[in-house]
């Protein structure tokens, strides 16, 4: 027993040692969380591992709360704080709808050739990067904020000082996938105090407008292409609850409860 012991927390010593070298960078955090350790190793990793902030909400096997943390950092793939509801923002009617409201489930059309020449499009852009920003988001789409139009803004830093890293995509289309998946944590303005586990493709090819009306191909990886892919989803009509596992959806759906008893009738499931 105790020969065992001493060879576990040595490897984890040497596998810490590795993982630590690896920051600034979500590794630690994703390696941990699908690590399945003692209460004693799970603690000798995280001293070997993290960086002494996060150490000590992993831990105590809270393992969101370490992700937020983390998040909170401005390195690797998580890059920004917290989501929050920014309830009112000024200079703007707009407002983030929470699920199960209807215009997360409804069809959405594109954006017309007029609504960009009359700049229509452009200053719904506009305003959906205030309230995005408002909420500490990375990533906002038309449908949630009752708008039914195939419209995303992102801007992957989360920083609104960082202007020249937002990018606004009209009617966008997502024309290849990568065979290749990843998973990894995400959460939803739409549904707060919630987030799971959820696979996606690691590289998108996507056409779309800037707009101008400008034809755009691009292709996207890592940490922009899952929030393409997140915001996307909004176009189509799909919530990243609907692509959870059975253990993520066991997981929310006490939330998911209470958001449907406080919408009331009417929600759309």
């Amino acid at each position: 027993m105790i020969r065992a012991t001493f060879i576990n927390v040595t490897r984890l010593f040497f596998l810490g040692t590795i993982v630590r070298s690896l920051s600034p960078s979500p590794a630690p955090v994703l390696l941990i969380y699908n690590m399945r350790l003692t209460p004693v190793a799970m603690s000798a990793f995280c001293t070997l591992a993290l960086p002494r902030q996060f150490a000590a909400a992993f831990s105590r096997g809270n393992s969101i709360a370490a992700v937020r943390q983390f998040s909170s950092t401005p390195t690797g793939l998580f890059s920004v704080k917290e989501e929050v509801d920014p309830g009112v923002v000024e200079g703007t009617d707009l407002r983030v709808l929470k699920y199960p409201d209807p215009s997360l489930r409804a069809e959405n059309a594109e954006c017309t050739e007029e609504e960009l020449k009359d700049g229509t499009i452009g200053k719904i852009a506009k305003e959906m990067f205030m309230v995005m920003y408002a909420a500490e988001g990375v990533g906002l789409a038309a449908p949630q904020v009752g708008i039914n139009k195939k419209l995303m803004v992102y801007n992957e830093s989360g920083d609104k000082k960082k202007w020249l890293d937002e990018i606004v995509m009209v009617n966008p289309k997502i024309v290849e996938f990568s065979e290749a998946k990843d998973v990894e944590i995400e959460g939803c303005l739409s549904f707060p105090n919630m987030n799971g586990k959820v696979e996606r493709s690691k590289w998108i090819k996507v056409e779309a407008q800037n707009l101008k009306g400008k034809k755009i191909k691009k292709k996207f990886k890592g940490w922009e292409s899952r929030i393409f892919q997140h915001e996307y989803d909004h176009l189509d009509g799909v919530v990243y609850t609907d692509r959870l596992d059975e253990d993520g959806r066991l997981e929310v759906q006490p939330v998911l409860d209470e958001l449907v008893e406080d919408f009331g009738e009417g929600g759309e499931l």
